[in-house]
């Protein structure tokens, strides 16, 4: 298996992760229900995020950590949750690719969920 190089190789790795997540019922209601996204408009963006973290592309200029918190407010964000975010997430990177920039994008999810929890139990000590 190749490294990820390109945003087509972020799509796939995110399409995979949100087909896994969608397809899991103890977290796809937080998709589904809580926050409805719309995959034809929400996995660009998030290609753009990981572009831009991984490949130094640029354009991603939206709050992360608000957007998240906004989520917790309508539905608790659990540690559990954040435990099978991760699991997807990696499962999606494995299931194409292997190398140095998927270490690091694993790395990366890995400190964004990290911060989200400690965020989180910041807003939860309001």
């Amino acid at each position: 298996m190749k490294d990820l190089e390109t945003p087509e190789d972020i799509y796939k790795i995110v399409a995979t992760f949100y087909d896994n997540l969608l397809g899991d019922s103890a977290i796809s209601y937080l998709f589904t229900d809580v926050v409805v996204i719309q995959l034809e408009e929400h996995l660009p963006i998030l290609v753009t995020f990981w572009s831009q973290a991984l490949l130094g592309t640029g354009g991603y200029y939206k709050n992360l950590t608000q957007i998240h918190l906004d989520v917790h407010h309508k539905s608790a964000l659990t540690p559990e949750l954040f435990t099978r975010w991760i699991n997807h997430f990696y499962a999606a990177i494995d299931a194409h690719f292997q190398g140095f920039n998927c270490e690091r994008m694993k790395t990366q999810a890995l400190n964004l969920a990290t911060v989200m929890q400690i965020k989180i139990a910041q807003e939860n000590k309001k």
